[in-house]
């Protein structure tokens, strides 16, 4: 589910669609939340073999820690990539807004966090990677993590209207990892540790 105070909007004929903000939506915001209402399809589902329904899970579906496909059911799936995008996702099972995102800005994600091996970027940064790669998640994954946890320290001091879909049990591990600093969870986890161990052999 996406964020409340965000609308769809047409961008240009290359991007398509793309998803504003219509409010000041402040760092540390959940923009996204995976709720009860998202379709969630497993690789073996038959239907990922059927062509007319292959493309359009590859175009608006991203892939959870158990590599299922996951749909949204509102324009949430319209939010585009950017290379400096204003949200990441995180192990909690939401996107966060990672800065303070203005009324009328786009709401941008990174794609290389939802499982996608590779597929090229139209991202209008100068720095823009050109094409999305399998091994970004472990090139940035320390970067990112970063800006998770710097984010996550505004959880508690802003509104979170998404917050009622957020899954019991993994908020009450977000609201521990929130008091302590403690067993932070990592969507990148195993990228971290490739890091560590490609560090340690350095």
């Amino acid at each position: 589910m996406i964020h409340p105070a965000t609308e769809l909007r047409f961008v240009n004929s290359l991007i398509g669609y793309g998803v504003f903000a219509t409010v000041f939506i402040p760092a540390g915001t959940i923009v996204y939340v995976q709720d009860e209402l998202e379709r969630v399809i497993h690789p073996d589902d038959p239907i990922c073999q059927n062509p007319a329904y292959r493309s359009l899970i590859q175009k608006y579906s991203f892939r959870d820690e158990a590599g299922n496909y996951v749909v949204s059911w509102d324009f949430a799936k319209y939010v585009n990539h950017c290379c400096h995008a204003n949200t990441l996702s995180t192990g909690y099972g939401f996107e966060i807004a990672i800065r303070d995102i203005m009324p009328g800005e786009e709401i941008t994600d990174e794609y290389a966090l939802f499982g996608i091996d590779e597929m090229p970027l139209m991202c209008h940064y100068p720095d823009c990677r050109v094409c999305l790669r399998r091994d970004d998640r472990l090139v940035y994954a320390r970067y990112w993590d970063t800006l998770v946890r710097q984010a996550l320290q505004h959880f508690n001091h802003v509104a979170q209207p998404l917050l009622p879909y957020l899954d019991p049990q993994i908020y009450a591990e977000l609201k521990a990892y929130l008091e302590t600093g403690v067993n932070y969870r990592s969507l990148i986890k195993e990228e971290l540790a490739e890091a560590s161990q490609a560090e340690a052999i350095v």
